[in-house]
């Protein structure tokens, strides 16, 4: 039996010394190995192409998941509710990243109203959004409907004009951001679009009486008739009058969503407000700015459903200033500024003047109105700006080179009418040409030919 108790004790403490064997190696394979990150880069893609919608497969991090210390900041739960959201709030948008060194991708992304900020796993190749996000369209293209012409349903609620369809982008923001708006204005459709989440459809529009106010607006804020709902309750009435001659050159509806009675005054506040809207350089008539600088044109007694006159002056003519020129360096590639001194116009006869650099004397309109890049493409053209011809000069840089005949040698620039802005103000001093070099020219001596070389 002491045998048998022996043999009995012997397999006990072999068995007990495997165990602490055993519970020793399961101390040691626990400790964790963290991963570490790289460099933070910023993307710099068109923001649109980095919208992204979360599937719910991996959780938000305030670092690198696989990072030390790196916290939850939205659990794998809460992603797969945003996941399954019909809301474009649910979106996020990539905007930074970090690759681990065991070759994991993790974008910074941060959600459409700005909810959720944080690191989210996206693969094992930069640049591709995979893992726990995808690329997301939050938005398709709509049909264009075949009436073009609308007007504001209800002015001064909150279907208004955005610069994107509401949390369709990051920081879409109001167009108008007051409580007013003019709802007397007529709004041309141009484009439309659906969200993709909720469905819903919106318009992208621009208004008639000034085109400064544009954007996107819910298709269900819109009516195709004048509105007719406008109660004098809830309304003052803007007429701008010419200063000198007397004509009133625009007239608007200012509603508000303020409680208000006709006949009932405005109130400190709401005088405020509607000062402010007055004075807005998007509802005033365009080519005018306000003859009286106070920006009082209500006060805090001034009754809902009256009219108000204010006071616009046309402004002076003014020009359009070059403020500079460029152009591509054939060898080097990059963008040098161009000095035009010795520069000869488009007909290879005639030095290129102030008057045609600055050009205010050649293409004028009334201050504040905007000039169009065709206009501004005829204006160059008749300034005989559209091709110039700069001399070239010896390394000691005031001997002008010539070729074996001994005609004088010029560099031809033509106008990169496509990188001409879209539009301009009268008055402004920033518009930059840019130029395509076109190759090498000699002036015949004598004459105003230029023959390439």
């Amino acid at each position: 039996m002491q045998s048998s108790l022996k043999k009995s004790l012997y397999v006990g403490l072999a068995a007990l010394s495997l165990v602490g064997v055993a519970t020793a190696t399961a101390t040691t394979a626990s400790a964790k190995s963290y991963a570490t990150a790289g460099t933070y880069t910023t993307l710099k893609t068109d923001a649109s192409s980095r919208n992204v919608a979360v599937n719910g497969t991996n959780a938000l991090y305030s670092k690198p998941g696989t990072v030390k210390g790196a916290k939850v900041v939205a659990s794998k739960a809460t992603m797969k509710t945003l996941a399954a959201s019909n809301k474009s709030a649910s979106y996020f948008r990539a905007y930074g990243q970090k690759t681990t060194n065991r070759g994991s991708v993790y974008y910074k992304i941060v959600s459409m109203d700005g909810k959720y900020r944080g690191y989210i796993y996206g693969g094992k190749t930069a640049g591709t959004f995979a893992g726990g996000i995808t690329s997301a369209n939050t938005t398709t293209t709509a049909t264009t409907p075949s009436t073009k012409t609308y007007y504001l349903k209800n002015p001064g609620t909150a279907n208004t004009l955005w610069s994107a369809p509401k949390y369709t982008q990051y920081k879409a923001s109001k167009v108008i951001n007051s409580t007013s708006a003019l709802a007397s204005d007529s709004f041309t459709v141009d484009s439309a679009a659906t969200k993709t989440k909720e469905g819903s459809l919106y318009y992208h529009v621009t208004d008639n009486n000034n085109t400064k106010i544009t954007g996107w607006i819910y298709a269900g804020a819109l009516q195709t008739g004048e509105n007719s709902t406008i109660t004098s309750a809830k309304s003052i009435t803007v007429n701008y009058v010419d200063n000198t001659t007397g004509k009133t050159v625009k007239s608007g509806v200012l509603i508000t969503t303020a409680s208000a009675k006709s006949g009932a005054a405005l109130g400190t506040d709401d005088a405020a407000t509607v000062n402010k809207d007055i004075a807005a350089s998007a509802y005033l008539p365009a080519g005018y700015s306000l003859s009286n600088a106070s920006n009082s044109y209500v006060s805090d007694t001034t009754t809902w459903g009256s009219s108000v006159t204010v006071p616009v002056t046309a402004n002076a003519a003014a020009g359009i200033t070059v403020a500079s020129s460029y152009a591509l360096n054939a060898t080097s590639g990059a963008s040098e500024k161009l000095t035009t001194t010795d520069a000869l116009a488009a007909d290879g006869s005639t030095a290129v003047t102030t008057a045609q650099t600055n050009f205010t004397t050649d293409y004028q309109g009334v201050g504040g109105t905007t000039a169009s890049q065709s206009d501004l493409t005829s204006a160059l053209t008749s300034a005989k700006l559209n091709t110039i011809y700069v001399p070239v000069y010896e390394s000691d840089g005031t001997t002008q080179s010539t070729n074996t005949a001994g005609n004088k040698l010029y560099t031809k620039y033509t106008l990169n009418t496509g990188a001409l802005p879209t539009g301009i103000t009268f008055g402004s001093s920033s518009l930059v040409l840019n130029y395509n070099a076109a190759g090498s020219y000699a002036l015949t001596a004598g004459s105003s030919t230029m023959t390439a070389e």
